[in-house]
């Protein structure tokens, strides 16, 4: 103790040791408490000192070039159209109302009117590469152009269900489906057939005005899905279907400005009016002769549908399958919801470039999380580890394309950090951990690198 010290210690003190008579001497316990506690604040005071701010400043900027997109240099015009984002951001933020924390079926109608919304849907945002082939397209489209295709059957199951089925004459009943009736007749006989072609929407997605009510529990809202999921395969595996099917898919995707798919599907047979089978290999020449078709359209679509895939949907049920994804050299995990719990498989996953597939409506949905700010992947975006945002069953979640799922994760999970370079990276990132082979990556990323500049260039430099 410095001679300072001692000097000041014994006069704090001399005044109530001298007065025994008017005061009680402290305890020993209590005195040494005391003690402790002012040398305590010596140290603090004199030993720690006032932190450099420059050190703050170089630790600030070192997280941030950790996270997605922090180490993207921006142009001039890209700074000006970043920091208008960032005052938009701001502004959601500071709403009554924030979307990425509520449920996406309240939440899909402020976002529609969320200029940050209208932006994304303009920005070339590369690839697809997590959706289903069974929700690719919206359920608006198949109600009112595919339900309407002559000999076109519907049943209502026990379940409060319907099922689909075309054929040349009336279909034979099953134990869930006791009676068929043609759907043309049905339309014919009904006061308001807009009202009965709505009620067939909500049998084919699982959109609700009030989810909470709906679907009190992830059974509940599996059973919907897996009901919702049988009802459309009636529909889109009939083979004069199938094909335009897959077709308006892309084109609604083109409309997101998204250039490339890979689609997964468990190849379903298809079937014909006389009830006759396909094999899978015929879906697949399908699939095949869809994606080559051009019709002024710049739209990629890559699957080998028959090979072993190198992407495995992992993480959202059981934990130890993103481990035993990994040991199988996985080049992508889809959805990865637990990989933030797993600092081994996290660290592998990073070091061995294996990209995350991020789909937040459908993990929000499906009852993983409720809050997506709470969402696992805003770790894994700090820490920059490598991901992608898809849609998972766009169609099902009443959203096509992937511009949804971007706003989620730019505004909700990305939180205010999360700026354009962040979305520039995640854009490259679905064509740099795409199954292309490397020269078409090139090409790929050069065509992306042209309608982003162009996209750029028409959204910057306005007044905010």
């Amino acid at each position: 103790m410095s001679g300072l010290f001692k000097k000041d210690f014994h006069s704090h003190f001399q005044s109530p040791m001298t007065l025994q008579d008017k005061m009680v001497f402290p305890s020993r316990g209590s005195y040494t408490i005391t003690l402790q506690l002012v040398v305590v604040m010596c140290c603090v005071t004199v030993c720690g000192g006032t932190p450099d701010p420059r050190q703050r400043e170089t630790m600030m900027r070192q997280e941030t070039s950790r996270q997605t997109g922090g180490r993207v240099q921006l142009t001039e015009a890209e700074q000006w159209l970043d920091a208008h984002l960032h005052k938009l951001k701001e502004q959601e933020m500071a709403a009554a109302q924030f979307p990425p924390a509520i449920h996406f079926f309240k939440a899909r109608p402020l976002i529609h009117k969320s200029p940050i919304f209208n932006l994304l849907q303009r920005m070339p945002k590369g690839a697809a590469l997590h959706i289903h082939s069974s929700s690719l397209v919206s359920v608006d489209w198949l109600v009112k152009n595919i339900t309407y295709r002559p000999h076109c059957y519907i049943c209502f199951t026990w379940g409060r269900s319907v099922r689909f089925v075309f054929s040349s004459r009336r279909p034979f009943p099953t134990w869930d489906c006791l009676y068929w009736q043609l759907l043309k007749t049905l339309r014919a006989n009904m006061v308001d057939p807009t009202d009965f072609d709505n009620s067939l929407m909500q049998n084919l997605t699982l959109f609700t005005d009030d989810p909470d009510t709906t679907y009190p529990s992830q059974d509940a809202v599996w059973e919907r899905f897996e009901m919702a999921f049988v009802a459309i395969a009636g529909l889109v595996t009939y083979a004069p279907v199938f094909k335009d099917f897959l077709y308006k898919g892309l084109e609604q995707l083109f409309d997101d400005n998204i250039m490339y798919l890979e689609l997964r599907t468990g190849l379903s047979r298809t079937y014909e009016l006389d009830g006759s089978i396909h094999d899978k290999a015929w879906s697949l020449r399908t699939y095949q002769e869809v994606g080559r078709e051009d019709r002024g359209r710049p739209l990629w679509f890559f699957r080998e549908a028959l090979s072993l895939p190198a992407e495995l949907g992992m993480g959202t049920e059981v934990d130890e399958n993103i481990l035993d994804a990994l040991m199988f050299n996985t080049t992508r995990i889809g959805h990865g919801y637990t990989l933030a719990h797993h600092p081994l498989a996290k660290e592998l996953s990073r070091k061995g470039n294996v990209a995350v597939e991020v789909c937040p409506i459908s993990n929000q949905v499906l009852k993983l999380v409720s809050d997506l700010r709470n969402h696992p992947a805003a770790v894994l975006m700090s820490e920059g580890h490598p991901i992608v945002v898809s849609s998972d069953d766009p169609s099902l979640f009443g959203t096509t394309g992937l511009s949804y799922d971007f706003y989620e994760v730019f505004v909700g999970i990305g939180g205010l950090r999360a700026n354009l370079g962040t979305l520039k990276e995640l854009a490259i990132n679905s064509i740099r951990y795409s199954s292309l082979p490397s020269q078409l990556k090139e090409r790929g990323l050069a065509m992306w690198q042209r309608t982003w500049d162009k996209f750029i260039s028409e959204n910057s430099y306005r007044n905010p």
